[in-house]
């Protein structure tokens, strides 16, 4: 068989009431062209298998079965591009919430020269969203893309996931770590496209089955977020990230310092056990830390760091308000609380570069397992 011009990549996890719909869409939106559809599949409990192996008799569908999903929606994508043979890639989702038929003006600027990356978008000028959307959505919505706008450009619609891209493209896109679903704002990050053109779409309502966007997602999202600010903006943004939690440790363990003086407790004790509650507070975000960057992570034993530095940092805290209450003749329990933290805080942030925590983009130090090879299933593809 000829090779396909165009790629059609779809992830799905139960979509099988929505497939054959789809390819009948897409079959008219691209009739007359050579092109594939490749179905990703995570794991579907449904009929998927059975409604793939019916339209693949019928239409150019491929059904890629992940065994083991990792990486959500966008792992999924990347896995289908990785299978893919089209020297134009379009990704969409199943539920028919992107029109098929707007996939030929997708395709019209990357086939004339004129852009490397685009977007179906919602927020252009003849774009819309469905009208079921409440305002609470709306909200989520807005709020989502405007924090993806610093990483993304001049772009209305960053979260679109019904987007076309030259295979080109995937040259220069370095360190791919998708997680979750928004799989079109990794690669404009990481690919650094000079040429986006965005085209309006209505965005329409899930024919069959169940929304996969839940709180989890969300939660998925902003993590994606962090490390593409740390990609893009890598001495900043950790810098940024310190600053954050040490300054959710200070509130806490201020509030903790005013139950300490109402109940009589000051110098030298109440700021170093105020501290306690920035150190435990600290923890809380060290754990979500670990758990989503973990793969990443230089050193092997990032809790045994986390607490020598807890120490340490204490320590420093409690010489400090011994200190200060020897040299100060009248001190305020505020005035203490800012010297003490403030020592305790320049030696958290020392040590905590000297441990390649949380401020490990300040070091060019690339790791193996932060870049995702694709060219393997391509040369198996070119050699087929």
């Amino acid at each position: 068989m000829p090779s396909p011009q165009i790629s059609v990549i779809v992830p799905t996890i139960n979509e099988a009431g929505n497939l054959p719909f789809l390819m009948q869409r897409v079959d008219a939106a691209l009739i007359g062209r050579q092109y594939e559809i490749l179905i990703v599949d995570d794991r579907s409990v449904d009929d998927t298998p059975q409604v793939c192996a019916e339209l693949a008799q019928r239409h150019p569908l491929t059904l890629l079965t992940r065994d083991r999903p990792s990486n959500g929606l966008s792992g999924a994508v990347l896995h289908g591009i990785a299978h893919s043979r089209g020297n134009y890639l379009v990704v969409m989702d199943a539920d028919l919430q992107h029109p098929p038929e707007k996939i030929p003006e997708l395709l019209a600027p990357l086939e004339r020269g004129q852009a490397d990356f685009v977007l179906g978008s919602r927020y252009v000028q003849g774009g819309s969203t469905q009208q079921g959307w409440g305002i609470l959505r709306k909200i989520n919505s807005r709020l989502a893309t405007l924090l993806a706008r610093p990483l993304a450009g001049p772009t209305c619609d960053p979260m679109s996931e019904f987007f076309a891209c030259k295979r080109q493209l995937l040259d220069n896109a370095h360190r791919l770590t998708p997680l979750g679903y928004k799989i079109a704002l990794e690669l404009l990050t990481k690919s650094r496209a000079q040429h986006i053109r965005e085209i309006p779409i209505d965005f329409g309502v899930r024919r069959a089955g169940v929304s996969k966007l839940n709180i989890k997602q969300q939660f998925k999202y902003l993590e994606h977020l962090s490390r593409l600010y740390d990609f893009c903006f890598p001495r900043c943004s950790p810098v940024a990230k310190f600053f954050i939690t040490t300054a959710v440790g200070w509130g806490v363990a201020l509030a903790l310092l005013v139950a300490l003086v109402a109940r009589g407790i000051r110098l030298p004790w109440a700021p170093p056990l105020a501290y306690l509650a920035a150190i435990l507070s600290t923890a809380v975000f060290h754990l979500r830390y670990v758990r989503t960057q973990y793969e990443f992570l230089i050193r092997p034993h990032p809790w045994v760091d986390f607490w020598i530095i807890s120490v340490a940092e204490w320590c420093i805290c409690l010489l400090a308000a011994m200190w200060f209450k020897a040299r100060v003749s009248h001190p305020l329990a505020l005035e203490s609380f800012v010297f003490c933290c403030g020592c305790a805080t320049v030696m958290r942030y020392v040590l905590r570069k000297e441990f390649l925590l949380d401020l490990r983009g300040l070091y060019k130090q690339e790791r193996k397992d932060d870049i995702l090879h694709l060219e393997e299933p391509r040369q198996r593809n070119k050699a087929a």
